[in-house]
């Protein structure tokens, strides 16, 4: 059950939709990482691991969609201020089941990155759906959360299970 003592930081006194002032806040270290799984039929797996996709290299697109996201996350999310990113990574790993991605964004500014590295993860695992569906049209994209984050005002904060 939520804090009923917090507030959400983007809604107005009116309950309006707000973006959040940070022109007081110091710029310091921020990380985060996000997860996710597309799981997908052992035989797509293997098709993939082979380099069998009529579209070409699903895992390296996949990368490039990632990183080329969470570099435009202000421009998706329409609360998200534009953010110095010092550093992504999106890293995609085939599994029997299917592809397991994990990004990572980095930055030295004034709030997190944790939406940008879920931005990351979300399109790098839409990104692995379109390059798959011509020969598995029951893919799932799974479990897309926020993993750990670090830095900034609330300080560190990791998923427990």
């Amino acid at each position: 059950m939520p804090d009923p003592v917090k507030k959400l930081s983007h809604v107005d006194a009116e309950g309006k939709a707000a973006m959040v002032d940070v022109s007081a806040k110091s710029a310091t270290v921020r990380e985060a990482t996000a997860t996710a799984f597309v799981a997908m039929t052992p035989e797509t797996v293997q098709i993939v691991r082979d380099g069998g996709l009529a579209k070409g290299d699903a895992l390296g697109a996949a990368k490039l969609a990632g990183i080329m996201a969470a570099k435009k996350t202000w421009d998706l999310i329409p609360l998200c201020h534009p953010l110095a990113i010092t550093g992504i990574k999106v890293d995609l790993t085939l599994e029997d089941g299917g592809v397991r991605i994990r990004s990572e964004v980095k930055t030295a500014d004034r709030t997190g990155v944790e939406m940008e590295a879920l931005v990351a993860t979300s399109v790098a695992a839409l990104t692995v759906y379109d390059m798959c569906k011509a020969v598995d049209k029951g893919i799932r994209i799974e479990f897309v959360e926020l993993v750990n984050k670090v830095g900034g005002k609330s300080g560190g904060w990791t998923r427990r299970e």
